[in-house]
């Protein structure tokens, strides 16, 4: 791998990229960068795409609130290319088949190349399926009226607009990390989810039967009806329950930490704290699981309809038969509840089911926690380092690297995988009874999640505006 790596490294090196900014950028400015992202974001998932059939097949439709798309748009990929090949570069990076040292400078470049390269190829890996599997259909009309009949003309058109919608994403996902506040990926999750919740706290329209879909409308309509309350508002009532109830254990949580104290070597009185929080990776190493589940998820479905059934039947999007059901994720109540809803599966293969989805979680999300700390720069070394080169030390113990990095070793990991094996159990939890919008208890968790650790940052960024030595300790300089 690492003679591949250096042939290649020519093409890494080059690889486009936002310009970084050359000093400090000014809190308000970031605000601006950031807002105009979002707009932009939102203008590309109103932007349908050209040629497109109206009947076409969203074979992510569960996963829209992790993938930050919108179906049939130029942004109908979302953010799925570049987790993609997080998920590739975090596995290769975790067996040591990467061999770079991302702590000097070549080593840094080499990897942002890497993944910038991974993230085109899976751009145009997850594009093919949608238009090759027939999901993305190309409309007859638009064939006879520009491309004289031409379906294979008008197929390859909706090839290119959404893999120029993918490119699009990766790029301000890079502004938005270079120039803004966050990340782009969290930020167009929050928009996404966000939308999502409005829509299911307010939506008028009727779809499964005579009532609104939406929660206070679909309230007022059952009460002012007379209608049975439990039997046309008891799930909703239930995914209320559960959106409440996983925004306060989240706030909750995201406070509860161990704090390390800290102090500075040189300035007598100088004192400060190194937080641990129990959920260190934060909860977006659960996208990595969701998105590894809906590649799996595509696969099948694209051979489904390519004839070839060997790993299950599908019905629309759903999975009846074959290891695809078992290892498709439960989405609601509806997918387990067999006294309530007519599953249409017998009580064993529900509940190997869900054990499978509840391993794969809590497992996965440990694992993909540990990959998360280590290539994120968050492990007991790159700690250590930051610290040593703040002027900071821990108080009883020698001013040593060596030694910093032994005395983080005795909660950074731990946390990490209990963090990590906690919000697969809390995530699959909010799955099974629902949410508010049909956004998922995965996308609600990242959401609250990405949203209190924006509010620490713009917070954190505050602080640095008005003590500018600050900047050191944070690694923004």
């Amino acid at each position: 791998m690492g003679a591949m790596l250096d042939r290649l490294e020519p093409l890494l090196a080059a690889m486009p990229a936002v310009r970084s900014p050359e000093g400090h950028v000014h809190f308000k400015n970031k605000l601006i960068w950031t807002a105009a992202i979002l707009i932009l974001y939102f203008v590309l998932t109103n932007i349908p795409v050209f040629g497109l059939d109206p009947n076409s097949q969203d074979i992510f439709s569960f996963y829209r609130a992790l993938l930050a798309g919108a179906s049939g748009s130029i942004a109908h990929l979302g953010i799925g290319p570049i987790v993609t090949a997080s998920i590739v570069l975090q596995l290769l990076k975790g067996a040591d088949l990467l061999d770079l040292d991302t702590s000097d400078a070549r080593g840094q470049v080499m990897y942002m190349g890497l993944q910038k390269l991974l993230i085109f190829v899976m751009i145009v890996l997850e594009a093919l399926p949608n238009v090759i599997g027939g999901f993305l259909s190309p409309d007859p009309v638009v064939a006879n009226a520009l491309f004289g009949g031409s379906l294979g003309a008008v197929t390859f058109l909706i090839f290119l607009q959404i893999c120029i919608g993918g490119v699009l994403i990766f790029f301000m996902d890079e502004v938005v990390t270079k120039w803004g506040v966050g990340s782009g990926v969290g930020l167009f999750i929050i928009a996404g989810v966000s939308q999502g919740l409005v829509n299911g706290f307010l939506n008028w329209n009727a779809v499964q039967d005579a009532y609104p879909v939406g929660f206070f409308p679909r309230l007022f309509s059952v009460v002012m009806d007379g209608a049975p309350f439990l039997e046309y508002f008891g799930t909703d009532l239930l995914a209320l329950i559960t959106t409440v109830a996983i925004f306060l254990v989240i706030v909750y949580v995201e406070s509860t930490r161990i704090e390390i104290p800290l102090a500075h070597a040189s300035v007598r009185g100088a004192r400060g704290r190194f937080p641990v929080k129990l959920i260190y990776a934060s909860v977006l190493p659960m996208i990595l699981v969701r998105v590894l589940q809906a590649n799996i998820q595509m696969l099948g479905l694209f051979l489904n309809n390519l004839g070839i059934t060997i790993l299950g039947e599908y019905q629309g999007n759903t999975p009846l038969n074959g290891i695809m059901y078992y290892l498709a994720p439960i989405n609601g109540p509806s997918d387990w509840m067999w006294w309530a809803y007519d599953v249409g599966h017998p009580i064993w293969e529900i509940v190997i089911r869900m054990g499978l989805d509840l391993f794969v979680m809590v497992v996965g999300g440990a694992i993909f926690a540990l990959f998360w700390v280590k290539t994120a720069g968050l492990d007991s070394s790159h700690v250590a380092r930051q610290i040593q080169m703040s002027g900071m030390s821990i108080p009883g113990y020698r001013r040593s690297e060596q030694v910093l990095v032994k005395y983080l070793d005795r909660y950074i990991p731990r946390v990490t995988v209990i963090g990590g094996v906690f919000v697969g159990l809390l995530s699959v939890i909010a799955n099974y009874f629902g949410v508010i919008g049909m956004v998922g208890g995965t996308g609600l968790l990242l959401t609250v999640s990405i949203v209190y650790r924006l509010y620490e940052e713009i917070a954190s960024e505050q602080i640095m505006e008005m003590y500018p030595f600050m900047r050191g300790f944070f690694g923004k300089e």
